[in-house]
């Protein structure tokens, strides 16, 4: 759905009642665009504008559907592994 809206087409009444429906789970994680590591490569392609709105949109949406939403930390991989981690027990 945020990339729908982020590509500035209409989202099917279809799909929208699944993703109010059909939840795994309340929390979602979101990595935010973190511009210190931002790159294009052959398989990033978005800029840093498209991909600083891709971030907004999926918050956005997540939000519209009632998710809770936990950032992930600015951090190496392995320390955003284990933060995962952590919320995961609670």
């Amino acid at each position: 759905m945020g990339y729908l809206t982020l590509s500035g087409l209409l989202v099917p009444s279809h799909v929208a009642a699944v993703a109010k429906t059909a939840r795994y789970n309340a929390r979602v994680f979101l990595a935010p665009f973190w511009d210190e590591i931002f790159t294009q490569d052959t398989e990033r392609k978005q800029t840093r504008a498209e991909a600083e709105a891709a971030c907004a949109a999926m918050r956005e949406t997540y939000t519209a559907l009632g998710y809770e939403i936990t950032e992930l930390p600015y951090a190496d991989i392995g320390s955003r592994g284990d933060f995962v981690c952590k919320q995961l027990v609670i």
